[in-house]
């Protein structure tokens, strides 16, 4: 088993630790993470029990995480890990789902999204699932006791797309963005719960599309480029879909700071296309 493997396992392997850390880790913690967000105990504690078995694995040379400032060195190693280690965490309180992101770099971090080698995330949904992507090709698994038992060896987007997502506060949004948002709730169902990684997965399963996109009052949107931007584009271009920051692919972003933001557009090729065009206009 390589590294990259090693680091899929040990996330797996962490997920039920996660998981049941939950119900007395509710509360809100007095500090705020790099970009201004209002930490939990579950977020630190997911981040430092990530840092600590992930920094463990021969080969992973550097972790970083939305929850800290900057990069934590390991011993050596060629590869570079970026993670969101409780995505939606302010799910929490309401009990609805969340996630774990993960993303592995070549180069150290901040990267281009050309630099990585793989990404996946893990659901806390009614079961716990992984989603994997390397080397073009997408694997789910559902993950019991820390083992992955793998469901989709190939999983693609549906050609026939059927739900969209998008965040931020209608009257924040830009005009160009909601006049295309005005189409597509004509033609798809909408799904969103609050937690960019449940409604990824909406995408993923019944075809779409997914987008927090830039706003009137955040020009660069929410989302981190690093720890979620990156790895969700490469998954979803790995199973056949697009990428977008409403001009180009957002692998091809050019980082510039760890915490740098980014407007973040996913799903099926053809609606993210006519998104580039309808912002571009």
């Amino acid at each position: 088993m390589d590294a990259i493997e090693r680091v899929f396992e040990t996330v797996a392997e962490t997920a039920p630790d996660i998981r049941a850390s939950l119900p007395g880790r509710r509360e809100y913690e007095t500090a705020e993470n790099p970009t201004g967000d209002q930490m939990l105990a579950a977020d630190r504690y997911a981040d430092e029990l990530l840092e600590e078995r992930l920094l463990a694995i021969e080969g992973v040379a550097s972790y970083a995480s939305e929850e800290r400032e900057g990069v934590v060195e390991g011993e050596g190693g060629d590869l570079h890990v970026a993670c969101d280690p409780l995505d939606g965490s302010s799910n929490l309180k309401s009990n609805n789902v969340m996630g774990t992101i993960v993303a592995v770099y070549d180069d150290p971090l901040p990267a281009s999204g050309r630099a990585l080698r793989a990404a996946g995330y893990v659901l806390y949904g009614p079961i716990t699932s992984m989603v994997t992507a390397r080397d073009g090709t997408v694997a789910e698994a559902v993950v019991e006791d820390g083992e992955r038992t793998v469901v989709d060896d190939d999983l693609t987007l549906p050609a026939d797309p059927v739900v969209y997502g998008f965040g931020g506060r209608v009257p924040d949004w830009p005009d160009e963005f909601a006049a295309y948002a005005a189409e597509i709730e004509d033609e798809l169902k909408l799904r969103y719960g609050g937690a960019m990684i449940g409604d990824v997965s909406q995408v993923l399963e019944y075809g779409g599309i997914f987008a927090y996109p830039a706003l009137d009052s955040a020009t660069n949107g929410k989302l981190r480029l690093q720890f979620e931007g990156n790895p969700i584009g490469y998954i979803v271009e790995s199973a056949g879909g697009r990428s977008s920051d409403g001009h180009q692919s957002l692998l091809d972003v050019t980082p510039e700071r760890l915490h740098q933001r980014v407007p973040v557009h996913v799903g099926n090729t053809e609606l993210v296309d006519r998104l580039e065009r309808a912002l571009g206009e």
